[in-house]
């Protein structure tokens, strides 16, 4: 596991609070990766990406399902409206929050999501209430990732799926070049640690989860930083983001350095499920 240290929560909040605007410009509603079989549209590759992963889970008509992670809602209001799952969001951010909650009432959603501000790992859900908890590029955020799997176990039914994608560290042993590239990302992108493939296989499985399926989708993921990369250069997001202060210019200056890290091996892009026994 990569470990960066220095990384605040404060930051990560403000991080998003003010960053969800520069995610929406650049990216769209999906705060997360795009998923490329083709030649796929942006907006079509990042509501793939939330299709496989809901197909691999196996997620079945009105589930119950905890969006940890949820940023701006866009698989929680997928997955309520093409699923008609009662979804939960939970993120850390009110600004994202208040753009969740907007977003699903202007769609008129039944059952709509609904969307709490609060920190993944102080968040306490009822024991065995869950069909599905759902994270996608969550837990690089998080401090301490066993604990939280141990509590997210706890949450599921008997029978109940954990689906998760995450940046993950390349696997051990690493160059020292490698190390410190996957540490460059953590401290632009505000990650105190990156775990492996490996990694969270163990954590699912202290958890008491068998993990059903894993893989890694860095090819079919990385095209979302290069996008993204090309619609900073080509806008004048950069002297917005100097406007709103230094952590902001820092985010979208380590662009490149997630594209090398994916190149070199130093960082993977992998998905998990994880079933309860039933």
């Amino acid at each position: 596991m990569i470990e960066c240290p220095d990384i605040r929560k404060s930051v990560i909040k403000n991080h998003y609070d003010v960053s969800t605007l520069f995610y929406r410009l650049l990216w769209g509603p999906h705060i997360h990766h795009g998923y490329w079989l083709a030649d796929e549209t942006p907006a079509a590759a990042q509501i793939q990406l939330t299709s496989t992963l809901a197909g691999l889970a196996k997620i079945q008509n009105n589930s119950v399902i905890y969006d940890i992670g949820c940023g701006m809602g866009g698989s929680s209001i997928w997955l309520a409206k093409n699923l008609h799952c009662n979804v939960t969001g939970v993120t850390l951010s009110p600004v994202q929050r208040q753009w969740a909650t907007a977003s699903a009432a202007i769609k008129g959603l039944k059952p709509r999501p609904q969307f709490r501000c609060e920190d993944a790992e102080v968040i306490q859900f009822p024991a065995s209430s869950a069909d599905v908890v759902w994270s996608i590029e969550c837990t690089e955020h998080l401090f301490n990732k066993p604990a939280f799997f141990q509590k997210a176990a706890s949450w599921l039914k008997p029978g109940g799926r954990f689906a998760l994608l995450a940046w993950l560290a390349g696997e051990s042993p690493m160059s020292d070049e490698n190390s410190e590239q996957a540490l460059r990302v953590c401290r632009g992108m505000f990650c105190p640690s990156l775990g492996s493939q490996s990694d969270y296989v163990r954590w699912f499985e202290q958890a008491g989860l068998k993990v059903t399926a894993t893989g890694i989708w860095t090819d079919q993921v990385k095209k979302t930083w290069e996008i993204c990369r090309k619609r900073v250069e080509r806008t004048g997001v950069r002297y917005l983001a100097k406007a709103l202060g230094s952590n902001h210019v820092l985010f979208l200056d380590h662009f490149d350095a997630i594209l090398n890290a994916y190149d070199s091996g130093a960082m993977e892009y992998g998905y998990f499920v994880a079933e309860k026994a039933s």
